[in-house]
């Protein structure tokens, strides 16, 4: 039976969420009830001495406790709505810079490169790149609330100190974050201790305004100053106790995601030194975040730590150095030192001793390497190599391929980008070159007379208007690259449609929907394209799709449809359909007795998908393979056919790689 590693990683990412919640109230709790304290022994003889769980009910306590809350409450409300921009907003609280599509930096092209590589070789949408240009650490992170709307930062040392293989490992370990949902936890982290550091902040704001009045002061007031600064002494020891705890919870929750992100990192590229020799590096030189004052809000979310703190065996949000290269590859770190010695005598690394035996590395990686297929670069860890040994003449269930890179895959990713001519390339990072993109895939295949006919159906605009001289340039890479390469271009185009305003995606998707309609068919590759740029442009896109369904029978309608869709997609014989169709049903009822629905319209599917985005993780891969029997029975798997399962991997937030 396929592995359901990338499924329970997301539904473990899920129930991590309601964890820092929880843990997040608690820390409300301790704080209020220690600031309650503070304004217990201040109040006390006012009150007449009433003991203190008297006193927390009086008008005083209930008045002290509700400002509290409501303090750290709004901090955290105030970030939270801060970071509603999503990884964008993040990577400009950093003052991390975009980076031109078309930029000619040959380091920053080169992380281009990585990234749309791994980009199609994951089925991942392509992030968009930021660079902190000032930071000289090696450091990179990702950031948002779904895959279709995350950002890579990376700082400007990356760029320039790691080769290309240490960068690809980078981009693998970030990758695995895009894919296990850890950028939605990370995130919401940020916002959950902003509200824990108010009242440490309240107490240091009170702290220099009392003590520096008082010093000026010797009168009745300057006493009251006095008081109000050892009040403010009291609010920010208790901030930063609150905050340390708050710390401890981060670092809990990111070493071992950061453990999981490393395994990740060694299956998608095949190359354990690559991540390994990168880590190496950033234990000589350190990626240390120095020019942004959220350099530990941040710490949980970076490849390295990005913040000096004192007391890091207890707060750092990374394993030691010298486990996590242990950890990827056992003698690696010997190895390295050996190079090193070789070239620099004396250099040390940072942090704690090599100690694998106090991390479980091998349930881990259990839950990360799924079976990769094609020969590796390099050998892998025994537990790697363990977990990647099925044979080649298996046929693993489809929901083994999701969230996965295989050679194959990686490979395909490579020569398609090798394929695209320049101008083509650069087109797809333009506003206006990625909208023609999309009117292209549908009429490519046209004739030139039925293309003019279908073009003057669109309305005329200055971005979101037919405009024949880049469609000139665009159609015969098109018909070219064939059918093969329709869903890869679309994602190289993705992050220039994404910068499209609210109202230009309304009318984008308006427009590919004339196209569509004018002939009065849909084909299933036209139903593919027009769903999945709902999906991505679409109001209400980037938002995050909430567990709605825990079991098959709330849903069963909407499988029924989709499966009825794949049945007639996988054979073209009507009594073949039906003999299809109860096969695929049969794992969610009655096979024998179902009969399947004679028309499936657009609006149908997008509602049946809809519902299905919001199934529990763990229930999505008996979809996916439901839609798989019927794609593959018959042993190969067409464009058209592919195009369609990816069309439903992509709606359930399963990022299907090529097949």
């Amino acid at each position: 039976m396929a592995s359901p590693g990338f499924f329970q990683r997301q539904a473990s990412a899920r129930r991590n969420t309601g964890l820092l919640v929880v843990l997040f109230l608690t820390a409300v709790t301790l704080i209020t009830l220690a600031v309650c304290l503070v304004g217990y022994m201040v109040t006390r003889s006012q009150t007449s001495a009433l003991p203190f769980h008297y006193w927390l009910l009086s008008s005083h306590g209930l008045t002290t406790a509700g400002a509290v809350v409501a303090l750290i409450g709004i901090g955290s409300l105030v970030r939270w709505v801060d970071l509603a921009g999503g990884g964008t907003r993040v990577a400009r609280m950093v003052g991390a810079r975009a980076i031109d599509p078309d930029t000619r930096d040959p380091e920053e092209r080169k992380l281009r490169n990585i990234v749309e590589e791994m980009s199609i070789a994951s089925g991942v949408p392509v992030p968009e790149l930021y660079v902190m240009d000032h930071e000289t650490g090696i450091n990179a992170f990702v950031a948002g609330y779904t895959p279709g709307e995350a950002v890579m930062v990376v700082t400007h040392g990356a760029l320039t100190q790691l080769n290309r293989d240490e960068l690809q490992g980078v981009v693998g370990h970030e990758f695995s974050h895009i894919l296990n949902g850890d950028m939605r936890i990370n995130v919401r982290l940020i916002a959950l201790l902003a509200g824990i550091l108010m009242i440490g902040q309240i107490g240091q704001f009170l702290l220099r305004a009392g003590f520096y009045s008082s010093g000026r002061s010797r009168n009745r007031d300057g006493r009251a100053q006095a008081a109000m600064g050892l009040i403010g002494l009291a609010l920010m020891v208790i901030g930063y106790v609150g905050v340390f705890f708050g710390r401890l919870i981060q670092s809990a929750v990111s070493r071992q995601r950061e453990m999981l992100a490393d395994a990740s990192s060694v299956q998608f590229t095949r190359n354990p030194e690559g991540i390994g020799a990168a880590l190496f590096k950033i234990g000589m030189k350190g990626g240390y975040l120095d020019t942004t004052s959220h350099a530990s809000d941040m710490n949980h979310m970076c490849f390295g730590e990005a913040a000096r703190m004192k007391f890091t065996s207890l707060l750092a949000s990374h394993p030691p150095i010298d486990e996590r290269i242990n950890a990827i590859q056992p003698g690696l770190m010997a190895r390295l030192r050996s190079r090193l010695r070789d070239t620099e005598p004396g250099s040390r690394l940072q942090g704690q001793g090599p100690s694998p035996e106090k991390t479980a590395i091998g349930d881990l990686v259990s839950q990360v390497v799924e079976p990769a297929q094609g020969t590796r670069k390099y050998s892998l860890s025994p537990l790697a190599s363990s977990l990647t040994n099925e044979s080649p003449t298996a046929t693993p269930a489809l929901s083994s391929r999701v969230g996965t890179v295989s050679a194959d895959s990686e490979r395909f990713a490579s020569s398609l980008l090798k394929k695209l001519p320049s101008t083509f390339r650069n087109l797809l990072y333009t506003r206006a070159g990625a909208v023609q993109l999309c009117y292209g895939l549908v009429i490519y295949e046209l004739t030139d007379a039925e293309q003019t006919e279908r073009l003057a159906l669109i309305p005329e605009h200055s971005v979101l208007g037919a405009q024949p001289e880049l469609l000139g340039k665009l159609l015969p890479s098109l018909k070219e690259l064939g059918e093969r390469a329709r869903f890869p271009m679309l994602e190289l185009a993705m992050p220039a449609l994404r910068k499209l305003d609210p109202e230009e995606r309304d009318t984008l998707l308006a427009n590919i929907q004339t196209l569509v309609q004018a002939d009065n068919r849909v084909t299933l590759f036209e139903l593919a394209l027009t769903t999945f740029l709902w999906r991505h442009l679409g109001r209400g896109s980037g938002q995050v799709v909430p567990v709605k369904y825990r079991s098959f029978r709330q849903v069963k309608p909407a499988i029924e449809q989709v499966l009825s869709l794949f049945a007639r997609a996988g054979t073209e014989a009507p009594e073949k359909a039906q003999a299809l169709y109860q096969e695929a049903i049969s794992g969610f009822g009655n096979g024998n007795d179902e009969t399947m629905h004679s028309k499936i319209t657009m609006q149908n599917l997008r509602a049946a998908l809809n519902v299905l985005s919001k199934l529990s993780p763990l229930l999505k891969p008996a979809i996916i393979d439901a839609c798989g029997h019927c794609i593959s029975h018959d042993g190969k798997v067409e464009v058209k056919e592919y195009e369609l399962m990816r069309l439903v991997a992509d709606q359930l937030d399963c990022p299907m790689p090529p097949l």
